[in-house]
């Protein structure tokens, strides 16, 4: 549900993104792969709880956001998670484009990581639904990839009618989940209870939920990073993504209730192949509505496409921005002569994102590799922040300021930290060991490039 890239919409007034179209790519890139695999995980780690970890978590990235649209009204470029703190953090330009590449890096892998386990989730859907596509879930994740990739060589976007028509029936799928879950008569209030201490995380489990949930509404950044594609972006970007927000909010909220009266963290933790699929487990407990599940199957493959390709794309900008900064090499750079769209660093993207597709076993570290560095990218924005606002503290005309002043980046910064303490007391080395050697390699690019200059 995007245009995205810089000039896609450029040209005229009229050809920009305004506040219904802006809703609606943000409400389309959040309803996507977390949803429909992600919270499985997340019932269990924390059982019920995890309605804590998803409303958190909403709150959490609505502010992320927010404090984006922040820095982009000051720098509008795209490619901004790269181009913020290269503006504003260190004392001196070469510091600054070290922070710049840490945070780019870091966003990065949380886009691939997100593209390649929504092929792997689309493979296992269609698998499930689709008996006979069962030993096929490999390609068919592979094949999204590719497809993914090509839509954004090509610079297809979903606007206007299709955006609305696409929109409409995922929203309307999660609505008639719900609505058949509440009255069925099967579902039942006491899985809920202890709220706190069902889940594998115990009574902190929604904490250690709370970095997977905030995978869900990673696209509320969109228009940030494209601002200059937005009309009168000091306005619709806040605006609309308090709109979006609060949409999938309710959807989400709503269907993990509904999910919550039938599957349970016991369930989950003794049903490893359903974890993954949680609303086709929840309703394949209603036997009477049969056209459910494969209803669910379509909708979470159309929304996991729709997410590949906003994830794929910002991934392939992300890298474009670097190497036009010149932190990794010029071949990046290259677009498409038609098209204007990121030629090499797309393929590039498709090609890592496609290897990691073909092998489901790396599921988890995916996951949690990937939230993580999601986390990253946030705290890295809150404090570029508070930078910016050290740097300009008075509000000037034509810039949009985040509401809360200094309290909102500090206390998402606070939030941020806590959710990581349970797993660094519980010993969650695997996934630190991971991080260390995945920045390892970042800087070995980066000093390697930087030698090369």
């Amino acid at each position: 549900m995007i245009p995205l890239g810089e000039g896609v919409m450029m040209g005229s007034k009229n050809s920009k993104l305004g506040l219904f179209d802006s809703v609606h790519l943000l409400v389309g890139g959040m309803i996507g792969s977390a949803i429909f695999s992600l919270s499985g995980i997340t019932i269990l780690q924390a059982g019920p709880a995890s309605l804590l970890s998803w409303m958190l978590g909403g709150l959490i990235l609505l502010a992320y956001g927010l404090q984006t649209a922040e820095l982009a009204s000051r720098y509008p470029q795209s490619g901004g998670i790269f181009n913020f703190p290269a503006q504003l953090l260190g004392k001196t330009r070469e510091q600054g484009r070290l922070w710049g590449w840490i945070s780019a890096w870091a966003y990065l892998f949380g886009c691939i990581a997100g593209a390649a386990f929504s092929a792997i989730y689309i493979g296992i859907y269609l698998g499930v639904a689709f008996p006979a596509l069962g030993s096929l879930q490999v390609p068919l994740g592979i094949v999204a990839v590719l497809l993914s990739g090509a839509l954004n060589i090509a610079r297809f976007r979903i606007t206007g009618r299709a955006t609305t028509i696409l929109t409409l029936f995922l929203g309307g799928t999660l609505v008639l989940f719900t609505i058949a879950v509440f009255t069925s008569g099967s579902w039942d209030a006491s899985l809920l209870w202890p709220f706190f201490t069902q889940g594998s995380g115990g009574a902190t489990g929604f904490l250690d939920a709370l970095p997977l949930a905030m995978v869900a509404y990673g696209a509320i950044v969109a228009l940030s990073f494209l601002v200059g594609e937005v009309e009168n972006p000091n306005k619709t970007v806040p605006k609309a993504m308090a709109i979006a927000m609060a949409v999938v909010l309710v959807f989400y909220l709503a269907v993990l209730m509904a999910t919550l009266g039938l599957v349970s963290a016991g369930f989950l933790e003794a049903n490893e192949g359903l974890r993954y699929i949680p609303l086709y487990a929840a309703a394949s407990f209603l036997p009477n509505l049969s056209f459910l599940t494969p209803l669910i199957s379509i909708s979470a493959v159309l929304a996991l496409v729709t997410t590949m390709i906003v994830t794929m794309a910002l991934a392939a900008h992300t890298l474009l921005s670097c190497a036009e900064n010149g932190v990794l090499p010029q071949f990046l750079a290259k677009t498409g002569k038609r098209s204007g769209a990121p030629l090499t660093a797309t393929l590039v993207v498709v090609l890592v994102t496609g290897l990691f597709a073909a092998f489901p076993q790396l599921t988890n570290i995916l996951i949690n590799l990937g939230a993580l560095c999601n986390v990253i990218v946030v705290a890295i924005v809150c404090v570029t922040v508070l930078a910016l606002r050290k740097k300009y503290p008075k509000l000037e005309a034509g810039h949009f300021r985040a509401p809360g002043g200094r309290v909102l980046p500090v206390l998402t910064l606070v939030i941020l930290v806590a959710s990581y303490i349970p797993s660094i007391v519980q010993g969650g080395w695997q996934l630190w060991a991971a991080t260390a050697a995945y920045y390892l390699l970042g800087m070995v690019l980066y000093r390697g490039r930087r030698q090369s200059v």
